[in-house]
């Protein structure tokens, strides 16, 4: 049990204060143990961020496919805009959010190609469900035939885009953009067709 409250404290730790500035000392005092302890169930302060920040991506998939679960009534659109509000939201209340999103955008350079690893199959599977998405959309006829992988990419961009703003921004500023941007997008997506679709190279 002792390594499941070591790694819920260490997540918000590493959300609020980063790989470098969490310390691990602090986290045991939160645990009400001694940092020798911490050695029983992590082998050091990188295998315990590690551990926590895989945990941060299973949560926020986790709670991303509840969305999806719970507003599958709603209209593509609604469902796709209200991902975004949905996130900045997520990113307010929980610390798996924050920890994930900010080492998607500057991991620790010392465990730059761990977290990486982490990244882009997170991010290849959310692209992976859009497009499965916006395939079974076109099917029932919720939007015109359009090639559902690119649109995914184009959704995909624009969150990674918007997202800078939770970040660096605030929430004033993310939805002034989001609310500028989505119809822009929104539009854009409904001109693709089969006849004028852009070449999306194969991945890497």
């Amino acid at each position: 049990m002792t390594a499941y409250s070591i790694r819920d404290a260490s997540l918000f730790h590493f959300a609020r204060d980063g790989y470098e500035g969490a310390s691990l000392r602090a986290i045991a005092d939160e645990v009400g143990i001694k940092k020798p302890s911490i050695y029983a169930h992590f082998s050091g302060k990188e295998d315990l961020f590690m551990h926590t920040l895989e945990y941060a991506f299973d949560e926020v998939r986790r709670h991303t496919l509840e969305y999806f679960r719970d507003h599958a009534h709603l209209p593509l659109e609604q469902r796709l805009r209200g991902l975004l509000t949905w996130f900045e939201q997520e990113y307010q209340d929980h610390a798996s959010a924050r920890l994930m999103l900010r080492n998607c955008y500057y991991p620790p350079p010392d465990l730059y190609s761990p977290v990486m690893d982490l990244v882009y199959p997170f991010l290849d599977g959310m692209e992976r469900a859009l497009s499965r998405l916006l395939q079974r959309a076109i099917r029932e006829g919720d939007i015109p035939p359009i090639p559902a992988e690119q649109a995914a990419i184009a959704f995909m961009t624009f969150l990674d885009g918007i997202t800078v703003e939770i970040i660096y921004g605030s929430s004033r500023r993310y939805k002034r953009r989001l609310a500028a941007s989505w119809p822009v997008f929104w539009n854009g997506i409904h001109s693709l067709n089969e006849k004028a679709r852009f070449i999306v190279p194969e991945g890497d």
